[in-house]
């Protein structure tokens, strides 16, 4: 996996705490929410390089759905 890229992004504070909320709204840190839409911009355009392939962050874990476990499993022993 290859190491993040990180930049220096400058932005007019409006524009800023637009992208806050908006993000807050989707449950985003703000740093997601710019890599959300700047994929999709990519994508749109036809610019996302194929490798470019969604990340999931390291630390969160899958939820019961995403690894297959049930709840309808657990104490049944």
């Amino acid at each position: 996996m290859s190491e993040r890229k990180s930049i220096l992004l400058r932005l007019d504070p409006t524009v800023h705490d637009a992208l806050a909320k908006w993000a807050g709204d989707e449950l985003r840190s703000t740093n997601a929410q710019i890599e959300y839409l700047l994929r999709g911009a990519l994508s749109e355009a036809g610019r996302l390089p194929r490798q470019a392939g969604r990340r999931r962050k390291p630390d969160r874990p899958r939820s019961e759905r995403q690894s297959g476990a049930s709840h309808s499993d657990a104490g049944d022993a």
